[in-house]
């Protein structure tokens, strides 16, 4: 028989644990930054691995070793991307500056006047749409001071992260076995197999992935190179860097880039006529890069991607499709690494099921 007392211990139980949950919630948010800078080790870890494996057992380093070698490795490259910047930022430092914003606001008005000039030739009204979108009333770049301050504090925030994920890649890296032996710990003997060959496996494809994408970003990456270098476009390395990032995002990355490197191009031969020289530049840019694309999307991705998570290309587009409906950007980003998850969980603790067998049969 329900009585008085047992609902009352039943609302405070069901209140003791939303309040648990909301605690919860609340701690995690808290400390979001600490989260994802285990994340981001996580993911160097799985990148690293396979550099560290390499350092171990073809060049003879020992475990600490080739662990202080491979951090050394990502510092480098990490050195070298920032180096590659530095030539952008000198050479812009001077327009953004505040003694220099008249005159970019000056060039920038003679751009919009000759993009005017273009629309009316072409019989579209030029008037109207400056009228409606008001972009002259609104240039006004006396911001940039507290922009480039905003940027120096960001400067040491990322000072921080980044000595905080250095620091955390590199215990995973050097004591790998030690965390895998306290998770063992953890686990039912019951399942004890299963756990451990599905951690097995999950490192080795999502090592393969990442690693997959690495690749497929440089060869996007030397492709965008070529692109503006044969059209003469400025600082043509920094920009194709910046679009090949872009391309993390699946499918929507590249239309972004594109935008971006037709935006960068305008910006980058301010002053100059804008029919003859700027429209021509920018047009032949973006038929580069959707030849680039077609490129990664046809043969590249679908080939590195299937390879590295043993999974039909076809069967990676859906997976992308449905998390970008569901989570947006950031589910197109994860599903990949989220599905290729799922699907060794599903092959250890249900290998009879039908459906699972047939997602799995290649790994």
């Amino acid at each position: 028989m329900i009585t008085s007392k047992i609902i009352s211990n039943g609302i405070l139980r069901a209140l003791f644990t939303v309040i648990c949950c909301g605690l919860l919630l609340f701690f995690v948010y808290q400390i979001q930054s600490i989260i994802i800078y285990i994340i981001i080790s996580l993911i160097l870890t799985l990148i690293g691995n396979p550099i560290l494996n390499f350092f171990k057992h073809k060049l003879k380093f020992n475990h600490l070793v080739a662990t202080i070698v491979t951090l050394l490795f990502f510092i480098g490259i990490l050195f070298g991307l920032i180096m590659l910047f530095i030539p952008l930022i000198l050479s812009q430092g001077e327009n953004l500056s505040l003694l220099n914003t008249a005159q970019i606001e000056k060039d920038i008005i003679q751009l919009i006047d000759q993009i005017s000039v273009f629309l009316n030739d072409h019989n579209i009204d030029s008037a109207k749409l400056l009228k409606d979108s008001n972009i002259t009333s609104k240039l006004n770049l006396n911001f940039l001071p507290n922009f480039l301050n905003s940027i120096l504090n960001t400067i040491s925030s990322f000072g921080v992260g980044l000595g905080s994920v250095l620091f955390i890649t590199f215990f995973f890296l050097k004591d790998r076995l030690i965390f895998i032996l306290s998770v063992k710990k953890l686990i039912p003997f019951s399942h004890e197999e299963q756990v451990l060959n599905s951690f097995d496996k999950i490192n080795g494809l999502l090592s393969r992935y990442f690693i997959g994408l690495l690749l497929q970003l440089f060869i996007v990456f030397i492709l965008y190179v070529i692109v503006l270098l044969i059209f003469r476009v400025p600082n043509a390395v920094v920009i194709a860097f910046l679009c090949a990032v872009l391309n993390i995002i699946p499918y929507i990355g590249p239309l972004i880039a594109s935008v971006l490197a037709a935006i960068l191009t305008m910006l980058s031969n301010l002053g100059s006529n804008f029919q003859s020289e700027i429209l021509p530049v920018t047009i032949y840019v973006l038929i580069g890069f959707w030849i680039v694309q077609l490129i990664d999307n046809n043969v590249s991705q679908p080939l590195i991607f299937s390879k590295s998570v043993s999974s039909h290309p076809l069967e990676i587009f859906l997976v992308i499709l449905i998390a970008g409906f569901l989570f947006g950007i950031l589910g197109m980003v994860i599903a990949v690494p989220i599905y290729t998850i799922i699907k060794v969980i599903g092959k250890e603790f249900f290998p009879e099921n039908k459906v699972i067998m047939l997602l799995t049969k290649d790994i």
